[in-house]
C-alpha cells in the first residue's frame, strides 16, 4: 500500500510533537522555571476579539513581563541599599524628652552626717538639724543630639561603590527589557507563522475538496475508477486532520503569547502584522564587536559590578586609617516647677584601630576573591560575546539563503501543481500526481513559513546579542 507523502509527514510530526522534538515554539513553558514566559495579568479581558499588532505586543510585555517587573524591583531594592550606606555620611538629629522622679540617697554619694556638721557653721542661718540625706527631685528636660562621621574612607568608597551597584542594576533591568523584548517578538512572530500553516492548510483543504467533487463525479458518471474517488476522500481527510492539528496549534501559541504580555488566557486576540521578511545589511565582526561593546547592557553592568568590587577592596585596605566622629546635644534641663538651664555637649573624636587584624585581612580577602571572580567573568563575557555575535551573523546569513531556497520551491510546487490538476481535469492522468503535487506544494509553502520565522528569529537574535534589540527590533525584521 502506497501512503502519500503528506500523510507520512503528519504522522512524523505527531511522533516528534509526542516526544518533544519538534521547535519550542508549541512548548507550554513555565514561568516557575523561566520568568520571561509570565507576566503580570492585570489587563482585563474584552468582549470580541482584540486586534494586536508586534509593537502593541511588545508594548504590553514590557509593562507587564513578569520578569521585567522583577528586575524593577531589585533596582529599587539596590537603590534602597545605597541610601542606606550613605547615612553614616549625613548628619544624624534626633530629638528627645524624659520627665522622671529621682531618689538619692546623699549618704551613698559621701555626704555623711559628720560631714553636714562640717559645713553647718558656714550656713548659721541654716537648721541642719532636719536635713535628710534622702531627697526626691523631678526632673524635666529637652534634648536635640547632633552626630556625624565627618572623615572615614572605608564608609566613603562602599558609598561610591554601592552607587556603582545601582548602575549595574539599571543594566541588569536594560537586560532584562531586552529579553523581553526577544521572548514576546520571538512569540508573537511564532503564532504568526503557525497562523500561516493553518492559512494554508486550509487552502488545500478547499483545493482537496474540489478534487474530490470532481473524482465523485467522474466515478459516478463511469469516466474514473473507484480508487481515484478513494484516493481523493483520504486526501480530503488527511488534509482535514492537518487543518484541526494546525489551528490547535495556533490556539495555543496565542495562549501563550498571552501569558508573556499580561493578556488572560481567554482573550481572544487576531495578530494583525503579517510575517515581515526584509534583507539585512551584512555586518561584519569588528563592527559587530565594537557595537556589542558599546550597547551590551549585561556587558555595563557587569562593567559596574567590577567598579563596585574594586572600591570595596579599597574600603577593606582604608579600614586601618583613623575616623574622625563629632557628637553634640543642646536641651534644657531643671526640676519641675524650678528655674530650667540651658546645657549643652560638643565632642569631636578620633578612633584609631589598633589591633583588629583578623578582620581587617578577612575583609580584605573577600573583596579580593570577590573582584578576581568578576574580572575573571567580565574576561568571559567578552569571549562569549564574540562567540554569540559570530553565531548570530552565520545564522542571519544561512537563514536568508533558506528562505530564498524556500520561495523558489513554492514557486516550483505550484507550476508542478497547476500542470497536473489540468492533466487530470483533461483526463490524460489520473488523480495520484496531482495528490503528490499537493503534498509537494504543502510542504514547500511549510518549509517557507518555517524558514521566514527562522530568519526573523535569527535577526532578532542578532540584535539582542548586538544590545539594540529593544530599540531597533523593527529596523532589523523590516529592513532600513
Amino acid at each position: 500500500m502506497t501512503i502519500p507523502a503528506r500523510s507520512l509527514m503528519a504522522a512524523i510530526s505527531v511522533v516528534l510533537l509526542a516526544t518533544g522534538m519538534l521547535p519550542a515554539q508549541t512548548a507550554n513553558q513555565s514561568s516557575a522555571q523561566n520568568a520571561y514566559y509570565g507576566s503580570v495579568t492585570t489587563v482585563q479581558p474584552t468582549d470580541g476579539v482584540k486586534p494586536l499588532t508586534l509593537d502593541e505586543a511588545i508594548g504590553m510585555g514590557i509593562e507587564h513581563n513578569l520578569a521585567l517587573i522583577e528586575a524593577r524591583q531589585q533596582e529599587q531594592s539596590v537603590k534602597a541599599q545605597s541610601l542606606e550606606s550613605l547615612q553614616p555620611l549625613l548628619p544624624t538629629v534626633t530629638a528627645q524628652g524624659d520627665v522622671g522622679a529621682h531618689q538619692i540617697n546623699l549618704a551613698a554619694l559621701g555626704f555623711s552626717g559628720s560631714l553636714i556638721g562640717k559645713f553647718a557653721p558656714l550656713f548659721p542661718d541654716l537648721n541642719f538639724s532636719s536635713f535628710s540625706t534622702v531627697v526626691r527631685v523631678n526632673v524635666i528636660d529637652g534634648m536635640v543630639n547632633y552626630s556625624q562621621t565627618l572623615f572615614s574612607l572605608p564608609i566613603f568608597d562602599r558609598y561610591r561603590a554601592s552607587k556603582q551597584s545601582v548602575v549595574a542594576a539599571f543594566y541588569n533591568k536594560q537586560s532584562s527589557r531586552g529579553l523581553v523584548v526577544l521572548t514576546v517578538g520571538d512569540a508573537y512572530l511564532q503564532a504568526v507563522a503557525l497562523g500561516a500553516q493553518v492559512d494554508n492548510a486550509r487552502a488545500l483543504l478547499a483545493a482537496d475538496q474540489v478534487l474530490l467533487n470532481q473524482a465523485v463525479a467522474e466515478h459516478q458518471a463511469g469516466t474514473a475508477a473507484n480508487l481515484d474517488e478513494l484516493r481523493a476522500r483520504v486526501q480530503f481527510q488527511t488534509q482535514q486532520q492537518a487543518v484541526i492539528s494546525a489551528e490547535v496549534n495556533f490556539q495555543k501559541a496565542k495562549i501563550a503569547l498571552n501569558r508573556e504580555i499580561g493578556l488572560p488566557a481567554q482573550q481572544e486576540i487576531q495578530l494583525t502584522d503579517a510575517q515581515p521578511y526584509a534583507d539585512l545589511a551584512t555586518m561584519n565582526i569588528d563592527q559587530a564587536k565594537e557595537m556589542a561593546y558599546r550597547s551590551r547592557q549585561d556587558y555595563q553592568s557587569l562593567q559596574a559590578q567590577v567598579r563596585a568590587a574594586q572600591l570595596q577592596r579599597k574600603a577593606a585596605k582604608w579600614e586601618r586609617l583613623p575616623t574622625l566622629d563629632f557628637q553634640g546635644n543642646y536641651g534644657v534641663t531643671g526640676v519641675t516647677g524650678g528655674v530650667y538651664h540651658g546645657t549643652f555637649v560638643a565632642a569631636g573624636s578620633l578612633n584609631l584601630p589598633l589591633f583588629q587584624e583578623a578582620k581587617f585581612r578577612g575583609d580584605s580577602g573577600v573583596a579580593t576573591a570577590n573582584l578576581n571572580n568578576l574580572t575573571q567573568q567580565l574576561d568571559a563575557l567578552r569571549e562569549q560575546i564574540n562567540r554569540q555575535l559570530r553565531d548570530s551573523i552565520l545564522d542571519v546569513q544561512s537563514a536568508t539563503e533558506l528562505v530564498r531556497v524556500a520561495q523558489s520551491n513554492v514557486e516550483l510546487a505550484r507550476k508542478e501543481l497547476e500542470q497536473t490538476t489540468d492533466r487530470f481535469q483533461a483526463g490524460v492522468d489520473d488523480n495520484l500526481p496531482v495528490v503528490q503535487a499537493q503534498a509537494t506544494l504543502a510542504n514547500a509553502e511549510t518549509n517557507l513559513v518555517n524558514t521566514t520565522s527562522q530568519h526573523n528569529q535569527a535577526k532578532l537574535g542578532l540584535a539582542r546579542n548586538l544590545g539594540i534589540v529593544d530599540t531597533q527590533y523593527a529596523t532589523f525584521l523590516h529592513g532600513n
